[in-house]
């Protein structure tokens, strides 16, 4: 069992990592843990999770806590109904992005606050693995619930006219195909696998890979869409392309949020991951807001946001975060967000890849990863090499040194062994130099 209790969440291969037994454990300690009568419970569509369900509930049941079940639910619509119904525990079973072969569970508490490993989830190992299993002499009850069209109605508040507008989504046949159909109606919006299927017949349920985004693309060039927008496997996740189908790192998506709130006289702090480009950064700044860097990984975002009582957050894996949903992450109110600036953009005959262009200012080589067995070796020997001459430092992720014309990012994957590189300069000749030596400093660790 060792190995699924991640930085965020519970998460590995069914049956390999992951297993019934396992599922049932969790479940009879997450009351214990949480302090908790009940425990609201939704699940993606992979094979894997009915079974995973029936055991957590049985656990659950066992610890005389009573199970909300939810049923078919994006992880989002689970953090909207965690505070619907008032619950001090609630569990999404789902594996996000990863492949059909893999599981999990996304944990949270009061006001759907997360639980991550510094925050319950290593306590939560702990019990899984010492503790014995003392069925309770009354055991708890499990209902049905829904709250789906109080849901639809609040993203609802998020709508305008976006009428004008041609769409083209993507549900990577993910849980997002719960609401796509019933939020946007109309010849102008596009649904692309839109079927729920666990296996992800299509593609990838992980936006961030260029195959998966493939057939969304060529779609709106070939459709003459104004964008397209693809979501992962449970929903909380969004990345989009424009209209000639190029993907738009998803910070600098965060710059368009930026422009939402601006627009509507609302100011204040922003969380933003610290792999963020300078370009979003400054036009954030620029807006109004008060931009700060944090941590990978809506464990450590959500709460940092609710710290700063920020208005929203956003993350280069297309995590955004909204103070007017609780401080969680939604993709589909990061869609519609995105929908509201894109239709006036629209209106004045701007097209998104023209508007693009007067935000993204750098040169920036993206997340490069690198399967490297002496990560924190690798840390090391470049802090050691670049900190002098940083003009700002920043070692709560890995590190992000400011060097003056540019920056670079070293840190390790929460969620994969990998290390992560991002660097981004002011212009071509330092970009190309630094990023070699980068590349070549992490290569003689791997």
């Amino acid at each position: 069992m060792s190995g699924i209790f991640k930085a965020y969440d519970v998460r590995g291969l069914y049956q390999t990592e992951l297993d019934e037994a396992a599922a049932y454990k969790i479940g009879y300690f997450l009351p214990k843990l949480l302090n908790s009568k009940s425990v609201l419970i939704g699940q993606d569509a992979r094979k894997s999770s009915p079974s995973l369900f029936q055991s957590l509930r049985a656990g659950v049941l066992d610890a005389g806590a009573d199970v909300l079940d939810l049923g078919l639910s994006t992880t989002p619509y689970v953090y909207f109904a965690t505070n619907h119904f008032k619950v001090d525990a609630s569990v999404q079973i789902t594996a996000s992005h990863n492949p059909k072969q893999y599981n999990g569970f996304k944990i949270s508490t009061t006001n759907a606050l997360p639980v991550g490993i510094d925050t319950g989830l290593a306590d939560l190992e702990k019990m899984v693995e010492t503790q014995e299993v003392v069925k309770a002499e009354k055991q708890g009850e499990c209902k049905k619930v829904d709250a789906k069209a109080d849901y639809l109605k609040f993203l609802s508040g998020f709508m305008t006219d976006f009428s004008k507008l041609n769409v083209a989504f993507d549900a990577s046949n993910g849980m997002s195909a719960l609401f796509l159909k019933d939020m946007f109606k109309g010849a102008n919006f596009n649904f692309l696998n839109c079927e729920i299927d666990g296996s992800f017949p299509a593609h990838s349920p992980n936006p961030l890979e260029a195959e998966a985004r493939e057939q969304l693309s060529s779609f709106v060039v070939k459709n003459n869409c104004d964008f397209g927008a693809i979501f992962d496997g449970d929903a909380d996740r969004v990345a989009f392309v424009d209209e000639k189908g190029q993907f738009i790192q998803p910070d600098y998506i965060i710059s368009l949020i930026g422009k939402y709130y601006q627009q509507k006289g609302v100011t204040g702090h922003v969380i933003c991951d610290v792999r963020t480009s300078k370009s979003t950064l400054s036009l954030i700044d620029g807006l109004g807001f008060q931009s700060e860097l944090w941590k990978v990984g809506h464990a450590f975002a959500k709460r940092k946001l609710r710290e700063k009582n920020a208005v929203y957050g956003g993350e280069l894996a297309g995590h955004y975060y909204f103070r007017d949903f609780g401080f969680c992450d939604s993709a589909l109110v990061a869609c519609l967000v995105v929908m509201n600036i894109l239709a006036e953009l629209k209106e004045k005959g701007i097209k998104l890849s023209d508007f693009m262009k007067t935000i993204v200012k750098y040169h920036n080589s993206g997340e490069v990863n690198f399967k490297c067995e002496r990560k924190d070796e690798a840390i090391k020997a470049i802090s050691e090499k670049y900190a002098s001459g940083a003009n700002q430092k920043f070692d709560f992720d890995g590190i992000r040194y400011d060097m003056g014309s540019w920056w670079f990012s070293v840190r390790q994957s929460n969620t994969e062994p990998l290390l992560r590189l991002i660097v981004e300069a002011d212009n071509k000749e330092d970009f190309d130099k630094n990023f070699a030596d980068l590349k070549e400093a992490i290569q003689k660790f791997c």
